[in-house]
């Protein structure tokens, strides 16, 4: 059956659609210095402080749509090794125990766990994490894009028998010169969304480089949802190009099944913690998808030398105050909108 599936995803692949046209027009500069000096109101920021704070003590579940764990260099050894050359920094622990112990200081609910690039395509670590804890998290793959489409397999196997939540798509492990829109990534693609599975995409080159893929995917399979992480790598526009770059990002929430992670602040960030000028991004975003369609994000452990965990959730209610966001705007981002797109999980954290 499996086989069947994945010779079907391979054979059955639309063709590519043609490549938007783009209007390239002068235009008044998105962002302006002062579009985000609004300071939110003493009443509004206590709704704010109130609902962040709250986590599972009666208020809203704070769920963290963004982080990884790895094995500690023991577990690693014995039974969980790491792929070679992608072995962490000795300073910089990603294990369970340290990641539990940051998220109840924080007092964070639940997670989901984006497989790290240190474990590549062995899974078992996540796996045990995420059997051990089933109500605390959920477990986004890493999808294999071989182009022997061994993958594809593999991937059916990670979501139906692994109860994986959501697959990543990492651009630069495509073979050189292959782009997220052949034959495999076009397998990969379909078969998620027929799975249930959102992808998530890492653009860690920036939006413009995926822009034609991103958009041919999305218009050629519209059952599957895409979540964007870290704000799709765009930081606040400081020219014309990235002005370009940020308004064609903008642009792609006309597809409805898209959403955003507002995670990793230090990464899209020009400025030291708290990251105040990532309102500006923000500020846009929520204007575009709507705050229902963004998720707030930590990127443990990476977070943890920058500004700690706890500081990482806490940035998210500062910066939101500079726009200033609603109290309800505020509770989608930081829970309500990943625990809706994921229907079922955390239900008992």
């Amino acid at each position: 059956m499996a086989a069947a599936r994945c010779s079907r995803f391979l054979s059955s692949s639309p063709t590519p659609s043609a490549a938007a046209t783009t209007t390239t027009t002068r235009r008044r500069p998105l962002l302006s210095s002062t579009c985000c000096t609004i300071a939110a109101s003493a009443a509004a920021a206590a709704a704010m402080e109130a609902s962040a704070s709250s986590g599972g003590k009666g208020g809203a579940l704070v769920v963290d749509s963004h982080l990884h764990v790895w094995a500690s260099p023991q577990q690693a050894a014995e039974r969980y090794p790491y792929f070679p050359g992608q072995e962490p920094p000795a300073a910089l622990r990603g294990d369970i125990d340290f990641l539990l112990e940051r998220m109840d200081e924080a007092g964070v609910d639940g997670a989901l766990i984006v497989q790290p690039i240190n474990h590549m395509f062995d899974h078992s670590l996540v796996t045990s994490v995420l059997k051990k804890y089933p109500s605390k998290f959920i477990g986004c793959c890493l999808a294999n894009p071989a182009d022997d489409g061994s993958g594809i397999k593999q991937l059916e196997h990670l979501i139906v028998e692994e109860k994986y939540r959501a697959v990543r798509f990492n651009p630069n492990l495509w073979s050189s010169g292959q782009k997220m829109t052949n034959e495999v990534g076009r397998a990969l693609f379909a078969m998620a969304g027929e799975l249930g599975a959102p992808v998530g995409i890492m653009v860690m080159k920036g939006i413009s480089s995926y822009i034609q893929e991103i958009e041919e995917l999305c218009t050629d399979y519209p059952k599957t949802t895409v979540i964007f992480d870290h704000m799709a790598f765009c930081k606040p526009p400081t020219n014309i190009e990235e002005e370009e770059a940020f308004t064609s990002f903008l642009k792609l929430a006309r597809f409805p099944q898209i959403y955003v992670k507002y995670s990793a602040l230090f990464r899209i960030s020009r400025e030291a913690y708290p990251y105040e000028d990532t309102s500006q991004v923000l500020s846009h975003v929520i204007s575009s998808y709507g705050a229902n369609r963004i998720m707030w994000g930590s990127d443990f452990p990476f977070v943890v030398p920058e500004c700690g965990y706890k500081g990482a959730k806490e940035a998210i209610s500062h910066v939101a105050g500079k726009i200033p966001v609603s109290s309800s705007d505020l509770e989608w981002i930081l829970g309500k909108t990943v625990t809706q797109l994921f229907q079922g999980a955390w239900v008992t954290a």
